[in-house]
């Protein structure tokens, strides 16, 4: 009798899986294989329980462009190797001799990579306070006047124009903006747009925050015919300070706000600690100097230093709100802090090897960036879900998990499953990831005591109708693991 229940009980466990892997797996069956619009799109799928059994698969090894689900790997590593309390540091020193009040020299500001300095996000501390706190620390050296100049020092990561990999008409958006070892408002520049009162008159172009001291602004751009709005375009670069906007704003259009990235945000946060310290009775000499042109050898007396959030707090805002800076960012910090160097190269090394210490197989893992913007990102959902379940095994899989958005809630997943019972959206946390013909979601899915938590991956490329079209099945797939 106790076999026959022993072996009745063994059936009914292995219905009860059978049935919850046939939840996810049947829905792919039947509504993703069968339908025509994913029909020439190319589209690889893995989820799996704790116990490391497979809950749904389909080309689970196939390597493909990740998007921003690229986001979950840098700040999960970063959190892991960096820890989840890394502060990022701000200095701030000079040069010279104070005599009577005087500074005879220059007051240098050295950057340490903080993403959030000057940032308008709840997350940062606001720039007056840190401006004061530099302010302050220089009035208590008995400074009342600067005779030289300020100094702006980027150089805690190399200089890099971008990843090779990211496309040029990328450079000049704001989620092309890149990090900075002297960050300043997200390295991104308001510009305010004019048009003229008649199609074929010039549209004035007018720099409004932060400033960039010296940077050229070549302006092509023309008043358009009624009807044809905002046709404008934004190029910059870093080898020279120098701009260009190109392209219309249409007569009826009225005045446009652009935001644009700004290549050169060390000279921006220079220029407003200047203009902080003017207003507080503090004046230099107009100059902003960068320091890879600055020609003084003299010793660097430190003044101050200020600090970042914690590192957990910059990364829940990066896989929030999908910001690609912060996310690039964190991805130099780990070659700096691990390496000494701050360049995507050592960048890789240096992440490739925590993947390693943390036994993740990195078979089927390509990356060119930290944000996913690049098109050279490949990763297979096994890749994926084996990285995840190591980072459940982490001190920081509390935050890391706590990043991650949830649908119906702030961020990126607001409005992914609408209309479906909160009960479960509050299941799943992932990261969703678009381009151009590309959307994915990777992360994890809250399961039952006996299936524990999924991970999971859903990556879909190169289909030829509009992300819309596609994301009814995504989400229901998302939804048939949230069910079961």
């Amino acid at each position: 009798m106790k076999k026959i229940l022993f072996s009745v009980l063994v059936f009914l466990g292995f219905v009860a899986y059978g049935f919850a892997q046939g939840g996810a797996q049947s829905y792919i069956n039947k509504h993703i294989k069968t339908d025509p619009n994913f029909k020439n799109a190319v589209i690889a799928i893995l989820a799996v329980d704790e116990n490391g059994n497979t809950v749904a698969e389909w080309n689970s090894n196939m390597p493909l462009l990740t998007a921003s689900t690229m986001k979950t790997i840098s700040t999960g590593v970063g959190l892991h190797a960096l820890g989840k309390d890394f502060r990022y540091t701000t200095k701030v020193a000079y040069t010279g001799d104070i005599k009577d009040g005087v500074l005879k020299g220059d007051v240098v500001i050295i950057g340490g990579g903080d993403p959030t300095l000057g940032s308008a996000d709840t997350v940062a501390f606001a720039i007056d306070s840190i401006f004061g706190v530099w302010t302050k620390a220089i009035k208590d050296l008995g400074v009342s006047r600067i005779e030289g100049n300020i100094v702006v020092d980027d150089s805690y990561f190399v200089r890099e124009q971008m990843p090779d990999s990211w496309s040029w008409g990328n450079f000049g958006a704001t989620y092309g903006a890149t990090a900075s070892g002297l960050t300043f408002a997200e390295n991104v520049q308001q510009f305010k747009l004019t048009p003229g009162e008649n199609p074929g008159d010039a549209v004035r172009v007018q720099a409004i925050y932060p400033q960039v001291p010296g940077l050229e602004i070549v302006n092509d751009m023309v008043t358009g015919e009624k009807g044809t709005g905002n046709r404008s375009g934004y190029y910059v670069q870093d080898m020279k300070c120098a701009s260009q906007y190109v392209g219309s704003v249409g007569v009826d259009r009225g005045v446009v706000y652009e935001k644009n990235s700004n290549r050169f945000p060390h000279l921006s946060c220079g220029f407003h600690f200047r203009e902080y310290l003017l207003k507080n009775g503090i004046e230099s000499l107009p100059e902003i100097i960068d320091a890879k042109d600055y020609k003084c050898t003299a010793e660097r007396k430190p003044v101050v230093e200020t600090y970042s959030p914690e590192l957990w707090k910059i990364v829940n805002v990066t896989n929030r709100i999908s910001q690609n800076m912060f996310a690039e960012t964190i991805l130099k910090t780990i070659g700096k802090e691990l390496t000494g160097v701050g360049s995507y190269d050592s960048s890789f090394v240096a992440l490739n090897r925590v993947l390693d210490q943390m036994g993740v197989d990195r078979t089927g893992f390509t990356q060119e960036d930290g944000s996913g913007l690049s098109r050279q990102n490949y990763v297979s959902p096994k890749f994926f879900c084996n990285y995840y379940d190591k980072m459940q095994d982490t001190e920081v899989f509390a935050e890391f998990l706590g990043s991650l958005p949830m649908p119906g809630g702030p961020g990126t997943l607001k409005s992914v499953l609408k209309k479906e019972d909160q009960k479960i959206k509050d299941r799943i946390h992932a990261k969703s990831g678009s381009l151009a013909n590309v959307r994915c979601y990777a992360g994890y899915v809250q399961g039952s005591k006996k299936y524990g938590m999924v991970r999971f991956a859903i990556l879909t490329n190169n289909f030829a109708v509009s992300t819309s079209t596609m994301m009814p099945k995504i989400e229901g797939f998302m939804k048939a693991l949230a069910t079961w």
